[in-house]
């Protein structure tokens, strides 16, 4: 068990991950939820942000399907090294090496998979903050979070209905909070879809 208190989940923490295997994260391909999303509401033209994307299946996806102007960032290298190599495609400025609380631009859609239930829970109200400053007002903070206690154990780090629709409305209207039927057959029933509009 780790406790999320004293566990430093930092660049290192998450290369050696990478770097050793500990990839448990991986679906081995884009969210059903969140292509269905992108399919019926996100434009073409929209500027996307996918944080904290890992192998970031989402990401070339979206890309291969039209939406340009998607932007993946995270803070270990070994993820957008696979990227790099699987699609050369891909613009290297919209491959962002960095950390979370320090990225600065502005995004219509930021798309949650996997990230919120990594990072240290005593992040959670910073990640809320931060995501209002990357989306302007209208714009939208989307994807799946998981429906389980949250315990000192992880990361993944679980959550409730409450404590999400308490965190979210300090900066966004929450619209949609519900367990998705799309979710894969290990987390089925544990996955809520939610959409959070910037006020």
């Amino acid at each position: 068990m780790n406790d999320p208190h004293s566990l430093s989940m930092d660049e290192n923490y998450w290369t050696h991950r990478w770097n050793t295997g500990q990839t448990g994260w991986d679906m081995g391909h884009a969210s059903p939820a969140i292509c269905a999303f992108a399919e019926e509401r996100i434009p073409e033209d929209a500027c996307i942000l996918i944080p904290g994307a890992g192998n970031a299946y989402e990401g070339e996806w979206l890309y291969q399907h039209g939406w340009k102007k998607v932007h993946i960032l995270d803070i270990a290298a070994p993820a957008l090294d696979r990227i790099r190599r699987n699609r050369p495609d891909f613009p290297s400025d919209q491959l962002i090496h960095g950390d979370f609380f320090q990225h600065e631009g502005e995004y219509d859609f930021v798309l949650e998979q996997t990230f919120f239930c990594a990072l240290n829970p005593q992040l959670r109200d910073d990640y809320v903050a931060h995501m209002a400053r990357l989306i302007p007002k209208g714009g939208m903070l989307a994807g799946l979070l998981f429906d389980f206690p949250l315990t000192e154990q992880g990361p993944p780090f679980g959550g409730s209905r409450d404590e999400y629709e308490s965190r979210f409305s300090t900066h966004f209207t929450v619209e949609e909070l519900a367990i998705t039927y799309l979710s894969i057959k290990p987390r089925a029933g544990k996955e809520f879809w939610f959409e959070a509009r910037r006020k």
